[in-house]
């Protein structure tokens, strides 16, 4: 510290305490200095590409996973899941001996709805199936059925959440994403997590279902478009073709990686340095991809793509079996997007027609993935975010259960023609052998050969997985 020219001079005493105040500064100076050049990006010579094909921690007996999503929670006790007991007390609430549950609408003491279905038994293993999924039954000894599956959330958005995230909490990256950033992509020309819907809107919690949560943009699932052009603007235009728009995209990047140098960390304009190049090698291979006037009318008509009720989904399944086809790690097609299937009245009118929307495009896509062989490289999964009640909702409807519903699984490894747990008498609780959404999560990755427990993002200090830190695998379903 400089002395004015009117002051005395310090004492030594002074001197050393003034002056012992300025070691604290010198060494923060050091410290930041420090992270100054932790923060200095290194020269970015040759990105490596975050979707490149990596191998798992294991030998995989699934490559690709198709996820059928039935949005806004279908009735276990009406499709894969007969209870007998909900027709004898139909009219009666439950019995005393059943332990009540909360539900949104409050209906744990309104009389039971009676399941006016017909059963039938399918396939070497018997598995009853109702007529709402005769074509899928007829596949019965490809299915594993899961009967005693649970979650956390009552409502929609929660819901919906954890299946795809593993929390009912926002801001979690979706399963899709966490098979991308484990695995990456097998096709560099298409995205490595692809989105279908069979309608314009969004689930509940709208596209951050497929996101990324903490976790870098470029693992999100990309949303392909109903209608003759799933993916917007990918013929460049006429006066803008070969090395022309080579060269303006280089440039573009030349300014993206530029604008990155001093923005390390920057997931989504990563994200979106990435997409420019995605996009640009779609051009030669995703029109070819979706084209399904290449298919075969006897490929089309399994797939319900003639029949006006089955064409939307029918034309999703299919779309799924062409990505798979093509190394897409992750497809999820979502039936009744919006929640179409939350029959909380009416549901023999809602369950009856969302179930011919789906049972015959579900069955074709089994049947042509096992013609195909690619079955066995491919986890298909059914469900929704949970199942129905056992009780009446406004006389003719049922009420959310997330205490006990169905999920199953078909080919990639897992065992056919075999049922898991179990629920109680009416259908409302898992309890045997109760499984959780992450025990599915857990399993699921497992057979695309990633430990849930070594799959690990930090964030902020802490290492983050798929199962927050929860989650069994169901050895059980395996072949």
């Amino acid at each position: 510290m400089s002395i004015r020219h009117f002051e005395q001079p310090l004492g030594r005493r002074d001197a050393l305490l003034r002056g012992g105040g300025g070691f604290g500064a010198v060494a923060l100076a050091g410290l930041l200095a420090k992270d100054s050049r932790a923060a200095t990006p290194e020269p970015r010579v040759a990105p490596l590409n975050p979707l490149a094909s990596r191998a798992g921690h294991f030998e995989a007996t699934a490559r690709s996973v198709i996820f059928l999503f039935m949005d806004g929670g279908p009735s276990h006790i009406d499709t894969f899941d007969p209870k007998p007991a909900v027709n004898e007390y139909a009219g009666k609430p439950l019995p005393p001996s059943i332990k009540r549950a909360h539900t949104p609408m409050g209906v744990s003491e309104n009389p039971l709805l009676a399941s006016p279905r017909t059963w039938t038994r399918h396939g070497e293993c018997g598995l009853p199936v109702s007529e709402w999924y005769q074509h899928v039954g007829e596949l019965a000894d490809d299915l594993c059925v899961i009967r005693s599956c649970w979650a956390n959330g009552l409502n929609h958005v929660g819901s919906v959440c954890q299946m795809n995230t593993g929390s009912i909490l926002a801001g979690r990256p979706s399963l899709g994403a966490w098979v991308t950033y484990g695995l990456g992509s097998v096709n560099e020309n298409l995205p490595g997590f692809v989105v279908l819907l069979d309608n314009d809107r969004e689930p509940p919690g709208g596209s951050r279902v497929w996101g990324t949560g903490f976790m870098p943009a470029t693992y999100q699932g990309t949303r392909f478009r109903n209608g003759k052009a799933p993916i917007l603007h990918l013929a460049p235009p006429e006066d803008v073709r070969g090395a022309e728009q080579r060269q303006e995209l280089a440039f573009l990047q030349s300014l993206n990686r530029r604008h990155a140098e001093v923005r390390p960390g920057d997931t989504e304009l990563e994200a979106r340095i990435a997409s420019y190049e995605l996009a640009f090698r779609m051009q030669a291979e995703a029109p070819e991809a979706v084209d399904l006037n290449q298919e075969t009318e006897a490929t089309r008509a399994m797939y319900g793509l003639d029949n006006p009720a089955t064409q939307a989904f029918g034309r999703n399944c299919l779309l799924a079996r062409r990505m798979v086809e093509r190394g897409v790690r992750f497809v999820q097609l979502y039936s009744g997007s919006g929640s179409q299937w939350d029959a909380h009245s009416a549901i023999e009118k809602n369950h009856s027609g969302l179930c011919k929307s789906t049972d015959l495009p579900i069955a074709g896509l089994l049947r042509d993935l096992k013609q195909r062989g690619l079955l066995d490289s491919t986890l298909v999964v059914w469900g929704g975010e949970f199942g129905r009640t056992p009780m009446s909702e406004k006389g003719d409807g049922r009420d959310h259960n997330p205490y006990g519903f169905t999920v199953w699984f078909a080919g990639g490894g897992v065992a056919g023609g075999k049922v898991l747990g179990s629920t109680d008498d009416f259908g409302l609780h898992a309890v045997e052998n109760r499984v959780h959404v992450r025990d599915l999560h857990a399993t699921m990755l497992e057979l695309m050969g990633l430990d849930h427990e070594q799959l690990v993002y930090v964030h902020q200090g802490r290492p983050e997985r798929a199962t927050v830190n929860e989650g069994r695998v169901l050895s059980e379903v395996f072949a």
